[in-house]
């Protein structure tokens, strides 16, 4: 059987730019198909509610709600709604671990759930942030969560769920993932040395750390010439946080031990470290 993915993305986070495409790296797999449908950069009402209309028509076997701060009254209805349709949803969203009474809602809830805590928010004021910033900003991001491990964890995680449709499970019979993904989780068997396993959890833990100096710097700052320096700085950690995740990936590329678990055709995962061999 074909497997129907829907992908609903509401405004950006960076984990939202991968979603679908960590799931077919090649776009060979013969077992699934993907569908997004995304509100662009807004989350008023009419923009997710033609998400949400468009994804029920596409009627998907499960569907992932990717967005910033996903106990918003948007992002909840979406998620909501779909659920209404008999959609099982699966809330991909940043930090909101904070946020103890949603959490703890979302947690007792039927949705699925990965947090991704180095998710965060970027350094919006207009004095610092332009097009060409904020492309820098989400591409360091990238990188972060792709070689920390956080992306693999979370590619594994929907992959599981696939699984489960093909075995022939469907709607309330899903078991979906409860996830808060922390510096230990992304980062788990992710390397052979040591020290890229310091380095890979260290930029993780700077990436996490970045939300709260945005926050300050776009929410509890005022006057340009005080926040702009702040905004900046978080900037300049994520920057670096990307940095040590190169520095890591070069310490296992030298011992050529690199991890690569690519997709078959039927959708199976294969595992391969050396370099110049075959994935099993």
């Amino acid at each position: 059987m074909v497997v129907k993915v829907g992908i609903a993305k509401l405004g950006n986070i960076a984990s939202g730019v991968m979603a679908e495409l960590l799931l077919d790296e090649r776009a060979d797999r013969e077992d699934m198909q993907t569908f997004m449908a995304t509100s662009g950069t807004k989350l008023q009402p009419e923009d997710i509610e033609r998400v949400v209309s468009t994804m029920k028509a596409w009627v998907p076997d499960f569907c992932i709600v990717v967005s910033p701060n996903g106990v918003l009254p948007g992002p909840k209805g979406a998620r909501e709604s779909l659920a209404e349709a008999g959609i099982p949803c699966i809330v991909i969203t940043d930090d909101i671990t904070t946020k103890k009474d949603d959490f703890a809602a979302l947690k007792e809830s039927t949705f699925g759930y990965i947090i991704m805590k180095a998710d965060s928010m970027i350094g919006a004021r207009r004095e610092f942030l332009d097009p060409t910033e904020m492309a820098d900003y989400n591409g360091n991001l990238v990188k972060v969560l792709a070689l920390t491990g956080a992306f693999r964890k979370l590619q594994m995680e929907l992959d599981k769920v696939i699984d489960q449709v093909k075995e022939g499970k469907k709607g309330a019979e899903l078991v979906l993932p409860k996830v808060v993904m922390n510096s230990d989780k992304a980062v788990d068997g992710e390397f052979s040395n040591p020290y890229a396993l310091a380095k890979a959890r260290a930029a993780y833990e700077i990436a996490q750390a970045v939300a709260g100096v945005n926050v300050k710097g776009c929410f509890m700052t005022k006057g340009f010439e005080n926040y702009v320096p702040i905004v900046a700085s978080a900037h300049e950690m994520m920057r670096q946080a990307a940095v040590l995740c190169d520095e890591a990936r070069e310490i296992e590329k030298a011992g050529d031990a690199v991890i690569r678990k690519p997709h078959k055709k039927d959708g199976i995962i294969v595992s391969k470290t050396a370099l110049i061999s075959k994935p099993e």
